[in-house]
C-alpha cells in the first residue's frame, strides 16, 4: 500500500529535479505513475472485499519515525473502508484530471512544473487519508495546503493570483494552528497520538477535554473546508488553473476537514457541545454558500459557492453523529465525481471562449459544445437532486438526517437543508442556462468550438459517475461497508414522514429550476449585471466576509505593523533608550570622583552600616 504515495511521489521529485530535461515527458510521466497509484489502490479493494467487515482494517508499521525515550512513534499506514474509499476517490479523479490537463496545458511552457505540483499533492492527499496518527495525518495536512498554495499561484507572474495564492495559504495556517495546538493536547491527555491510541483512551478524558479537541479539530476543519468562517479564501483560489479547481477545490483537499471529522468520531461521539458546533457550522456554510452562489456571473467562482454549500451538507451530517457519519462519506464521494466534471466543463467553456470566465457573455454554447453541454448537463441533474442522479441518491439521504432527533434540532436543521436544496436548484440552474442556453451574447469575433479529446473523456468518464455512481453505492451497500469505521446506522424516523421530505425535496428543486428557467434560459440575460437588492449587493462581496476580515483582523494588524516599519518610531525608541542609559550613567558618575578621601569615607560609612546590621540583628 506504500506504493500508492510513493509512486505520484517518485514523479514529483523526478518532475523538479529533472528540470527542463524532463518537459518532452514529464507530464506523461505524471499521469501513467497516478494512474499506476489507482491500480495498486484498486487491487487493495479486492482484497478487502474478500474479508469479513472485522477483518477490514489493516495497519501498517512501515518504520521507527519518532523514537523518544518511552514515546516511540511509527511512520504507519492504517488501511480500511474509509482511508481506501478516499484512496480511490483521490487516485482515479486525481488521474482524470491529469489526463484532462495534457490537453488543457499543451501550451503552457511550464507545464511539467504544473504536473509536479499535481502529482505531489496527489501523493501528500494519499499521506493525509492514509496515516495511521495525527501527526502522520498532520505532514500530509501540511503537504496538501502547500501544493494548494504552489497550483493556485501558479500563474503568480499575475499579482492578483500571487495575491490569492497567499489569502489560502494564510487562512489555512489559521486552521492549521488549532491541529497542531490539537496534537499537543492529544499527547499530554493519552500520551500518544495514534488513532488506536486516542480511541483506546478517550474515555479516559473529561468532558472539558474532548470538547477542546472536538473545537480546535474543528478549527482545522474549517480552515481546510473551507467553512464558514475561515471560507472566504476558497473563492480567490479559482485563480489557479481549472484542473487545480476540479482537484483540489472541489474533489479531494476541501473534503479533508470532513475526513478529519469523521475519522475522529470517537471524540465528538463523547463530546456532544462540540458535535453540535460542527452541526452549526455546517448549517451556516451550506446557506452562505448557496446565498453567494445566486449572484455570482464568474462561472468557477459560480462553481466554488457550490463547492462550499455542498460541503456544508457534509459537515453538517458529520455533525449528527453516527446518525450521519456514514452519510457524509456518500454525499463526498458522489460530490467528487459531478462537482470534478463541472469545473472540467467549466475549463472546456474558458478554452473555447478565450479564457473569459462572464456567464453574461455566454449563452447558447449548446449548438458549439455538444460534449460539454451534456456531461455539464448531467453533473447539472447530479448536484439539483434530480431523481436517481448520484446526488439524489446521497443528499437526500442527509436531508432526512436532518429531520432526525428531540427538540429544537431537527426543525432548524431539517428546514435549512430543505430549504437550501431548492435554492441549489436555483443556481445551479441560472449557472447552467446563462452559458449553455438563452440568446447568444458572445459577437463575431469568438468561435466557440468543443475541446480536443484529451480534455472531453475524463469529462464523459465523470458524467457516467454523476449519472450512476449515487445508485451503485446504494445497492452495493456502501454506507454498510464504512460500518467497520463510521458504526451502523441505526434506523430513526424523521419527525415528518420521509416521503413528505422527499416530495418536498422534489417540489423544491422544480421551483428552483423553473425561477432559473424564467429568468435566465428563457428571458434575456443583460451583459451588465442589475444593481439588485441590498442582499444581491451584499452576496456579490461575499455577504462582506473579506470586509469584516480586513477590519477586525488585517487593518488592525497592518496598522501595528506600520507603525513599528515607521522610521521615526524606531528612532525614537532607539534614541530614547540611548538619552535614559545617560541619564542614569550621568547620575552614577558623580560617585567617580577621582579624590581619594571620597572613597575613603564611603568605605568607613560602609563599614558603620555593616555593623549597625549585624547589631540590629542580633
Amino acid at each position: 500500500m506504500w506504493l500508492v504515495i510513493a509512486l505520484p511521489l517518485l514523479g514529483a521529485f523526478l518532475l523538479l529535479v529533472g528540470g527542463r530535461r524532463t518537459d518532452s515527458f514529464g507530464p506523461l510521466l505524471a499521469t501513467v505513475l497516478s494512474w499506476a497509484a489507482f491500480v495498486v489502490g484498486f487491487a487493495t479493494l479486492f482484497a478487502f472485499l474478500g474479508m469479513d467487515a472485522a477483518e477490514r482494517s489493516r495497519h501498517i508499521a512501515l518504520w521507527s519515525w519518532i523514537p523518544a525515550g518511552s514515546f516511540d512513534l511509527d511512520m504507519g499506514l492504517l488501511v480500511d473502508p474509509l482511508s481506501l474509499s478516499f484512496v480511490l476517490l483521490v487516485t482515479f479523479v486525481g488521474s482524470l484530471i491529469h489526463v484532462y490537463s495534457l490537453g488543457y496545458m499543451a501550451h503552457d511552457p511550464d507545464k511539467r512544473r504544473f504536473f509536479a505540483y499535481l502529482n505531489l499533492f496527489v501523493a501528500a492527499m494519499l499521506t493525509l487519508v492514509l496515516a495511521d496518527s495525527y501527526l502522520l495525518l498532520y505532514l500530509g495536512w501540511e503537504g496538501v495546503g502547500l501544493a494548494s498554495y504552489l497550483l493556485i499561484g501558479f500563474w503568480n507572474w499575475n499579482p492578483p493570483y500571487a495575491a490569492a495564492a497567499n489569502k489560502a495559504f494564510i487562512m489555512n495556517r489559521i486552521g492549521d494552528f488549532g491541529l497542531g495546538i490539537a496534537i499537543m493536547l492529544m499527547f499530554a491527555t493519552f500520551g500518544t497520538v495514534t488513532f488506536a491510541g486516542v480511541t483506546e483512551h478517550v474515555g479516559q478524558a473529561s468532558t472539558g477535554v474532548l470538547t477542546a479537541l472536538g473545537l480546535l479539530l474543528l478549527l482545522a476543519a474549517c480552515g481546510k473546508s473551507a467553512q464558514f468562517p475561515l471560507q472566504s479564501w476558497l473563492g480567490d483560489a479559482m485563480a489557479g488553473p481549472t484542473p487545480v479547481s476540479a482537484l483540489i477545490h472541489a474533489a479531494t483537499m476541501v473534503t479533508a476537514g470532513v475526513y478529519l471529522v469523521v475519522r475522529s468520531s470517537p471524540i465528538y461521539n463523547l463530546a456532544p457541545d462540540a458535535q453540535l458546533a460542527v452541526t452549526i457550522i455546517g448549517a451556516i456554510t451550506l446557506t452562505f454558500g448557496a446565498i453567494v452562489g445566486c449572484v455570482k456571473d464568474d462561472i468557477k467562482k459560480a462553481l466554488a459557492a457550490s463547492t462550499m454549500s455542498q460541503i456544508g451538507y457534509m459537515m453538517l451530517a458529520a455533525g449528527l453523529g453516527p446518525v450521519g457519519y456514514a452519510f457524509a462519506i456518500f454525499h463526498l464521494i458522489t460530490h467528487g465525481f459531478f462537482k470534478a466534471g463541472l469545473f472540467l466543463g467549466a475549463g472546456s467553456v474558458m478554452h473555447a471562449m478565450n479564457n473569459r470566465v462572464d456567464m453574461r457573455t455566454f449563452g447558447d454554447l449548446s449548438a458549439k459544445m455538444k460534449i460539454t453541454w451534456l456531461t455539464f448537463g448531467l453533473g447539472w441533474l447530479a448536484i439539483i437532486g434530480f431523481p436517481l442522479f448520484s446526488g439524489w441518491w446521497s443528499k437526500d439521504l442527509i436531508i432526512e438526517a436532518a429531520f432526525v432527533g428531540d427538540g429544537w434540532r431537527p426543525w432548524v436543521f431539517g428546514l435549512i437543508t430543505l430549504l437550501v436544496a431548492g435554492v441549489t436548484a436555483f443556481y445551479m440552474s441560472r449557472l447552467f442556462f446563462m452559458t449553455f442556453h438563452g440568446k447568444a451574447r458572445w459577437d463575431e469575433h469568438d468561435h466557440p468550438h468543443e475541446s480536443p479529446g484529451s480534455m472531453t473523456v475524463p469529462m464523459v468518464v465523470l458524467a457516467i459517475g454523476s449519472l450512476g455512481l449515487g445508485a451503485f453505492l446504494h445497492f452495493v451497500g456502501f454506507t454498510e461497508w464504512l460500518a467497520p469505521v463510521t458504526g451502523h446506522v441505526e434506523h430513526h424516523e424523521p419527525v415528518i414522514p420521509v416521503l413528505a421530505i422527499q416530495v418536498l425535496v422534489f417540489v423544491l428543486m422544480v421551483a428552483g429550476v423553473a425561477v432559473a428557467w424564467l429568468r435566465y434560459g428563457k428571458a434575456d440575460v443583460p451583459l451588465v449585471a442589475p444593481h439588485g437588492s441590498v442582499l444581491t449587493r451584499a452576496a456579490r462581496r461575499d455577504l462582506f466576509q473579506d470586509d469584516i476580515n480586513a477590519g477586525v483582523f488585517t487593518g488592525p494588524t497592518m496598522a501595528l505593523a506600520n507603525g513599528l516599519a515607521d522610521d521615526k518610531g524606531v528612532d525614537d525608541g532607539v534614541m530614547g533608550l540611548g538619552r535614559g542609559v545617560a541619564s542614569i550613567s550621568g547620575v552614577l558618575r558623580q560617585a567617580q570622583n577621582g579624590l581619594v578621601r571620597t572613597y575613603a569615607l564611603t568605605m568607613l560609612l560602609g563599614i558603620v552600616a555593616i555593623f549597625a546590621l549585624v547589631w540590629m540583628v542580633q
